[in-house]
């Protein structure tokens, strides 16, 4: 499958089974980017416009993020 025919794919889902996918791949495609320190500052301005977009108060996430960190010290959802 090439990424053409996945993207394609993944367009034609539900948003909630979209949202399901992300949720489950995220955390182990994320693991495995951020060993590249370059491709890591190429992800971080697309998420930090994807907050702008959604109105998220960046110390509300802040704040969360300091939530989940003190439940999770990794951060992220256990494999």
């Amino acid at each position: 499958m090439t990424p053409e025919d996945l993207s394609s794919a993944l367009r034609n889902l539900d948003s909630d089974s979209r949202k399901a996918l992300l949720l489950e791949i995220m955390p182990e495609l994320v693991r495995e980017a951020i060993q590249d320190q370059t491709f890591l500052l190429q992800l971080f301005p697309v998420f930090f416009e994807l907050l702008q977009q959604s109105g998220l108060d960046p110390q509300q996430l802040l704040r969360m993020a300091g939530l989940f960190s003190m439940s999770n010290p990794a951060g992220l959802k256990e494999p």
